[in-house]
């Protein structure tokens, strides 16, 4: 979550110099510079995912060394799993702790004519980003141990796409659709990518 929250940090100062030497009644401009600065965003929290990886590495290495059958006690899939959840959690609480902020009032959603859909759309949303964060830490963990750099490439490529879509609203059918579809397709690999299969399934169904 440190992490992700010194990624945000940087992407928030790219942005705030961008803004400020830019001229700030051009409001194209402005949306521009907004667009630009969620895909630094991503990258910067793709980077830091990068790093902590590295980190991890370290530690993993240190661990083993210090355990008497010389493995480490933490799977890499554990730490992937991890971080990516941590990283998911931050940023869906960054990601809703305005818009609750906003729900105290006062007034009521839709009442200028916006959608009345707002707040629960916000909501799945969140948890569509959650999940996403928790798949892609997964798959980018995988990628970076067997040096799939295209694995890498999918997943900077969808977090990039997932952000993007998220300028298609308030258009919710437009931006939450697709991005649910990125979330149930993007779990599907980071399943097949942890050694699930059709097999595993059946055997937790039937409690075996």
């Amino acid at each position: 979550a440190f992490f992700w929250l010194v990624s945000l940090l940087l992407a928030s100062l790219i942005w705030f110099v961008s803004v400020h030497l830019s001229d700030r009644e051009d409001s194209k401009l402005q949306y521009g510079l907004l667009i630009f600065g969620a895909a630094v965003s991503v990258l910067l929290q793709e980077a830091f995912r990068f790093a902590y990886f590295k980190l991890l590495k370290k530690a993993d290495e240190g661990l083993a060394t210090l355990s008497e059958d010389g493995r480490s006690p933490i799977s890499l899939r554990q730490m992937a799993y991890v971080s990516g959840l941590s990283f998911g959690i931050i940023s869906g609480v960054f990601s809703v702790i305005n818009i609750l902020a906003d729900s105290i009032g006062p007034g009521v959603v839709g009442i200028h004519g916006d959608s009345p859909y707002y707040f629960i759309t916000s909501a799945f949303l969140t948890m569509a980003l959650v999940l996403l964060h928790t798949f892609w830490g997964v798959i980018f963990f995988n990628a970076c141990e067997k040096r799939r750099y295209g694995c890498l490439g999918l997943v900077v490529a969808s977090h990039l796409l997932t952000s993007g879509l998220t300028f298609l609203n308030p258009w919710y059918e437009a931006s939450l659709v697709p991005i649910f579809i990125i979330t149930l397709g993007t779990g599907v690999w980071a399943f097949v990518t942890a050694g699930g299969s059709r097999h595993n399934i059946l055997k937790c169904l039937s409690c075996k």
